[in-house]
């Protein structure tokens, strides 16, 4: 990837809760347009790795930094230079496509002549549906709409969780169409799935488990370090292992 700095900077993450210990001395980078995993079973560490990087929980130990702001010192400045969406479906179930990108527009102080609106359902194939009750949406429509929603204000960084979880191989393979193209733009994508067969599209990823990094890089650079096989063998054997 690029020379560049990277846009995060992870070095001996931890995070302790009493005398349990989450997230153990964890460090990685990540650059400006990558597509970059974070995976691991359940209890791996990776949702509360997600949490400091979003600002939202603060570092027993080590450090990080998101789009040049420190999450512990500058939790704020990191809320707003990322985009996040959240595996349950957040929009208004009773307002259209278009009412609820103008709603997310002006959360973030954009005007609806900013572009941005005109932008988002171009970017997310939302076109020929601006006046569709989001409700009533297909579950790959409102996917969609949820990115849009969470890239309004044009962050730099972007943390989807399990953002296919429930949709159809159609709609996973124009999802992520999408974010390859956004990506291409230079945002930075981090991302968690349980589809191992959508981890092998990642430009990079981390592997957790209990805690621990247990390996960085490719995804055959990863399936290497484990001594080979698929990303979904290591990923059940790191859930045997934690079971």
């Amino acid at each position: 990837m690029s020379d560049a700095a990277p846009v995060i900077e992870v070095q001996g993450l931890t995070k302790r809760f009493g005398k349990f210990t989450a997230v153990d001395d964890v460090s990685f980078t990540i650059h400006r347009g990558e597509i970059f995993g974070i995976l691991g079973p359940n209890g791996s560490g990776k949702t509360t790795t997600i949490r400091m990087l979003c600002g939202l929980m603060t570092p027993s130990a080590g450090r990080a930094s998101v789009a040049g702001a420190d999450v512990g010192t500058q939790p704020d400045q990191v809320k707003a230079r990322i985009g996040y969406m959240s595996q349950a479906f957040g929009l208004y179930r009773d307002l259209t496509v278009d009412e609820n990108l103008e709603f997310y527009a002006g959360v973030y102080g954009l005007g609806r002549d900013s572009g941005r609106i005109a932008w988002a359902k171009q970017a997310m194939r939302l076109g020929e549906i601006g006046d569709r009750l989001a409700g009533v949406m297909s579950g790959g429509q409102k996917q969609r709409l949820a990115l849009a929603s969470a890239m309004m204000h044009e962050p730099q960084v972007v943390f989807l969780d399990e953002p296919t979880a429930g949709v159809d191989p159609a709609a996973r393979r124009m999802f992520w169409e999408i974010i390859r193209e956004r990506a291409a733009e230079g945002t930075t994508m981090i991302v968690t799935t349980h589809y191992m067969d959508e981890a092998e599209r990642f430009d990079r990823l981390a592997f957790l488990t209990r805690g621990h990094l247990k390996a960085v890089g490719t995804p055959t650079e990863v399936k290497q370090a484990f001594g080979g096989g698929t990303l979904e063998d290591i990923f059940v054997s790191l859930q045997d292992a934690e079971a």
